[in-house]
């Protein structure tokens, strides 16, 4: 049997398969950042998963690189979540929730004319910025970053607070846990860059200050949740959105051995540039596996023969699937029988209805049947 379908214990989570699927922003929440039934129905399709990790969600009014993504702010969108997680725990998943702020990677149009926020207010490179917005047209495509300003100590204060907020609104929502997403060039993976982080308080300057950011979020959200609820997702070597890390691997060690020593449930190692083709996952691997002594979880263009391997050999612990979820919402029963995978249509995957969303059947189902996992009460 492949390891990927071997049970496994997240803390004391019982997984029944290693087989996680990644965070991905689908931008389906176009009232105020509120969940919607359709993205209840698109996670209980998925639900067989070791464990669903949830699109990025924004924790601050501050966040936005991705219009129509989700917030975990208001008591309205706790309050939409819960039937998301009903409906995955109704097919017996288990669902964290990723907690998002975007930072520097944003647009005064998305913010309502605010300046997005950042460590250090660098904005040399905003062409190099991944925002998205969707037109009045209905297409959704990349506008333009605009500049942004550096955060004050008191915001910086303001931030960690809110994302301690949002893991007490993740439990009330009937979430199992959280991610915290310090990659993909976002704002804690901002503070943790010599480059995009030039600070001369105690959030900047050395690598032990340019990590505080990150143990004051992690200490915060301590505070009112289990840190074995808790997960962190970080992207050495990533290109995307520019962080230009001096030395990632100084850096991530340095990283790998704190959170090791926070004791949190899993560290979610994402090597994004291997989406591009440029993969540098036996280097993160090398980084990172001897520091982190606990669950370690892996992505980025992995396949699941690939992930088998590295589960056998002790390199991953987990491994986690994205754009193969968006094609495949039965890929453990696929792998599980060795049987051939969808790929994704180029349509919907951000914004729009049920088109390159819910409406991918399982395999041997006719397109557009539903599948089983489309009912939400069992």
């Amino acid at each position: 049997m492949s390891s990927l379908l071997t049970p496994y214990d997240l803390s004391g989570l019982a997984l029944p398969n290693r087989i996680a699927m990644a965070p991905m922003t689908r931008a389906r929440a176009p009232h105020q950042g509120e969940a919607t039934a359709r993205m209840a129905q698109y996670y209980a399709q998925r639900a067989s998963a070791g464990l669903l990790i949830s699109e990025a969600t924004n924790v601050s009014s501050h966040s936005a690189a991705f219009e129509l993504a989700p917030g975990l702010v208001t008591d309205a969108q706790v309050q939409s979540w819960k039937p998301v997680t009903e409906a995955v725990h109704a097919k017996h998943g288990r669902l964290f929730v990723q907690l998002w702020h975007s930072g520097r990677v944003s647009s005064l149009a998305l913010l309502d004319g605010n300046q997005p926020l950042s460590p250090s207010g660098l904005n040399d490179d905003l062409e190099q910025l991944q925002v998205w917005g969707q037109l009045q047209n209905g297409f959704y495509t990349k506008i333009h970053a605009t500049p942004s300003r550096a955060m004050t100590t008191d915001e910086i204060v303001q931030a960690i607070a809110e994302y301690r907020r949002a893991a007490i609104n993740a439990l009330a929502a009937g979430f199992d846990g959280v991610e915290i997403h310090a990659a993909n060039g976002y704002l804690l993976h901002q503070f943790l860059s010599s480059t995009t982080n030039t600070r001369e308080d105690q959030f900047g300057g050395s690598l032990a200050n340019r990590t505080r950011f990150l143990a004051e979020v992690i200490k915060a959200v301590g505070e009112v949740m289990p840190l074995a609820k808790v997960g962190v997702r970080v992207s050495p070597y990533a290109a995307y959105n520019n962080v230009r890390d001096a030395d990632p691997d100084g850096t991530y060690a340095y990283v790998a051995r704190m959170l090791d020593e926070a004791g949190i449930a899993y560290l979610h190692a994402a090597d994004t540039n291997g989406w591009s083709g440029q993969p540098d996952l036996p280097r993160m691997i090398e980084t990172l596996r001897p520091a982190f002594k606990g669950t370690l979880m892996l992505n980025g263009s992995i396949t699941p023969s690939a992930a088998d391997r590295l589960i056998a050999a002790g390199d991953a612990d987990l491994v986690s699937f994205g754009r193969a979820y968006i094609a495949n919402p039965d890929l453990v029963e696929r792998i599980a029988g060795n049987l051939e995978l969808a790929a994704p249509r180029p349509v919907g995957w951000y914004g729009g209805d049920d088109v390159g969303y819910v409406d991918y059947p399982p395999h041997g189902a006719p397109s557009g049947e539903p599948s089983a996992a489309d009912a939400l009460s069992s």
